[in-house]
């Protein structure tokens, strides 16, 4: 049983890795939605602590600022990175999220990757390209999980995962 958090920035691919995986049958929750993250833009922690309570095995996605609080619940955080300019087009192209459509948000996103993106780095235990194609960046989480689920031990920052 694993639980992995998936974070990155804006664009990264986080939604479309975890639309893969849910896909193929892994419980995934994207933290963008639902209610997940409150108005002050950090995760309901009470809810969180329920959701990895109750479940061993669960894929979560997102970038918060109190997500640091849970990174010893998780196996795995896996950072997807990407040059700026990919992010830059794919928030810009998207059609599932409205956020960077706007001049001020991608000014926002170009600074989250200069003061964000390190501290995410720092607290990543992989990192993974995320412009791979997307059934690749799937498959080494779910390798992740796997290796988990049967007992392999070891620093997965070093891991074959990608």
């Amino acid at each position: 049983m694993s639980r992995v958090l998936v974070t990155g920035m804006s664009g990264a691919g986080k939604s479309t890795v975890l639309d893969e995986l849910r896909g193929r049958g892994f419980h995934a929750i994207d933290t963008d939605y639902d209610g997940w993250v409150l108005a002050d833009g950090t995760w309901d922690e009470p809810r969180m602590q329920r959701l990895l309570s109750g479940h061993q095995d669960v894929v979560v996605s997102g970038t918060v600022e109190n997500q640091v609080r849970f990174y010893d619940r998780f196996d795995h955080v896996v950072l997807l990175s990407a040059p700026l300019g990919v992010l830059l087009r794919r928030v810009t192209e998207r059609t599932n999220n409205p956020y960077g459509k706007t001049s001020a948000d991608r000014d926002q996103i170009a600074g989250y990757v200069q003061t964000v993106e390190p501290l995410l780095r720092r607290g990543a235990t992989v990192e993974l390209d995320g412009r791979l194609p997307v059934t690749e960046l799937a498959d080494a989480i779910q390798r992740l999980i796997y290796a988990k689920r049967d007992g392999a031990v070891g620093d997965s920052k070093s891991a074959d995962v990608a």
